[in-house]
């Protein structure tokens, strides 16, 4: 998509070869423009899939996924990254590693909103390795619904995540396919 690559060759930090810095337009300040035409560029790829809704996971991810599912008109479920004294019920959570982070989260969603049998959209921020990807899958495995589709904004090529995903029968789309980046540099696959 171009112009997503055109805003993280403008706006985007290459901060080393592994961390890409998108807050600018992403994941702090949101580029609502850009995020719609994300949006329907999500909508159009992934229509015939009959989903019956989007997820996501907080908090990077919820601009992108909003936008997809407000264009399919289709209800939005954001997992959790952290639970409180108000998230009760019928929980199904997972433990996963965040590559920017480097540390772990109890990836939390409530069973009442994945229906077992339905077909789901994952959409997120980044790929990388996959573990956030992975763990999303795990719980819509717990859940009984079927990831029929994932949407990744800016998926860093170099690292093994999309293979991973590929390997395990995932469509995935990715918009911008970053090849290599170093600080200052960044090289999109075509």
């Amino acid at each position: 998509m171009q112009m997503l690559k055109e805003a993280i060759v403008r706006n985007g930090k290459a901060i080393n070869q592994d961390v890409l810095l998108v807050d600018s337009f992403l994941n702090h300040q949101v580029d609502v423009a850009l995020m719609e035409k994300v949006g329907e560029e999500f909508a159009e790829y992934f229509r015939e899939k009959n989903f019956s809704c989007v997820v996501t996971i907080e908090s990077s991810g919820i601009a992108p996924a909003s936008f997809t599912a407000l264009e399919m008109g289709l209800p939005l479920v954001i997992m959790k990254k952290q639970t409180s004294r108000i998230m009760t019920g019928d929980l199904i959570q997972t433990t996963v590693r965040s590559f920017t982070k480097g540390t772990s989260y109890e990836l939390t969603v409530k069973k009442e909103f994945l229906t077992p049998g339905e077909k789901v959209l994952f959409i997120d921020d980044f790929l990388a390795s996959g573990e956030a990807a992975f763990g999303m899958l795990h719980l819509a495995k717990s859940a009984g619904v079927e990831v029929a589709g994932m949407g990744i904004v800016i998926e860093k090529a170099f690292q093994a995540g999309h293979q991973r995903l590929v390997d395990a029968g995932i469509d995935v789309y990715s918009l911008a396919r970053v090849k290599s980046m170093s600080e200052n540099h960044i090289e999109f696959l075509d």
